[in-house]
């Protein structure tokens, strides 16, 4: 949640509340964050660990901002991540940086997550993987680097 006076996740705006879908559900344990990372300034972590939660799915908006602050906490904190790539989305930027494109932004965190962060997957994969009790496919940092050097060698 954002002040009410953002412009985006403003208390009490329709940015801000939760789709309607959503909130007719049942949940075990709500979170209201005012940061990015779902775990900053909250109870989950405790929630987590006293209902033996080892391993967190995150999905939801955005892939570089709040995804990834909260993928990285989580990693940082012990817990094992997966994420939901095709549940999960972000923006284009244009800044004193450069520019980067929604698409471009969300693949290249994905890359990067899947390298140390996280297992990424598209949710019909982890449906797969809860079924059948498999694992989703986890890398290294130096596998990943090794094969863009082949890539790049070819």
């Amino acid at each position: 949640m954002a002040p009410e006076t953002s412009p985006i996740f403003a208390k009490g705006s329709h940015g801000g509340e939760l789709h309607a879908e959503i909130a007719r559900r049942g949940r075990d344990h709500y979170v209201e964050k005012t940061l990015p990372s779902a775990f900053t300034g909250t109870d989950l972590e405790a929630w987590l660990r006293a209902n033996a939660i080892d391993t967190i799915a995150v999905v939801g908006y955005m892939t570089h901002n709040c995804d990834l602050s909260t993928i990285i906490h989580a990693v940082h904190m012990g817990f094992a991540v997966e994420f939901l790539s095709d549940a999960s989305g972000s923006v284009p930027y244009a800044n004193s940086a450069g520019y980067a494109s929604a698409e471009d932004i969300h693949r290249v965190v994905s890359v990067v997550l899947q390298s140390r962060f996280a297992a990424v997957l598209k949710t019909a994969e982890w449906i797969d993987c809860l079924k059948t009790g498999a694992l989703p496919e986890r890398d290294t940092i130096y596998a990943s680097n090794q094969r863009a050097l082949q890539r790049n060698a070819a």
